[in-house]
């Protein structure tokens, strides 16, 4: 005869009550990230609370068709941060690239802009200041597209009237 396991969880859950309908009534209403609604049937289906047995994490791991340490995270979130910390989102602490302009160097490439222009040149083009930036050492490297979106911030930009943005064209009356 098969002996089972009994392993002794780290991390209980134990819903109130008010946790348990609020719950519920996310997973009735169904307008929420599939994650959250995710989270939401892990926390129901692992509820040791009154007289609720508490499905296993391998058993919740096969119903819901996700992963055991996916189970485990939920739980170990509940118990450590709440359950409002398990249905949101964790926002990130580091953007996923960082800036290439900061305050400064933005200062700098807008100084730049509104400079007079390289001889033999009517005006800066967004190819000349993406090199300019990159000679000057303001920045390591920048592509012109970002140049672009740095300098559409701002309104006294030259480049702005001089890249055919401007709706008012020369006629032979002005």
């Amino acid at each position: 005869m098969a002996s089972r396991k009994i392993s002794v969880k780290k991390y209980v859950v134990r819903l109130s009550r008010e946790e348990r309908e609020q719950l519920a009534t996310l997973l009735r209403k169904g307008k929420s990230p599939a994650r959250r609604l995710l989270k939401a049937r892990i926390l129901l289906k692992a509820d040791v609370s009154e007289d609720r047995a508490g499905w296993s994490d391998s058993r919740i791991r096969w119903a819901l068709d996700t992963s055991v340490s996916m189970v485990c995270r939920v739980r170990q979130q509940l118990v450590e941060e709440g359950l409002e910390a398990v249905l949101s989102r964790k926002q990130r602490a580091t953007p996923a690239v960082a800036r290439i302009f900061d305050g400064e160097k933005e200062a700098k490439l807008i100084a730049l802009a509104c400079s007079k222009p390289p001889k033999g040149r009517a005006r800066w083009t967004l190819r000349l200041l993406e090199n300019k930036v990159v000679e000057l050492a303001i920045v390591e490297r920048a592509s012109d597209s970002t140049i672009g979106r740095v300098l559409k911030k701002t309104f006294s930009s030259p480049t702005v009237g001089s890249a055919g943005l401007s709706r008012r064209r020369p006629t032979a009356r002005s």
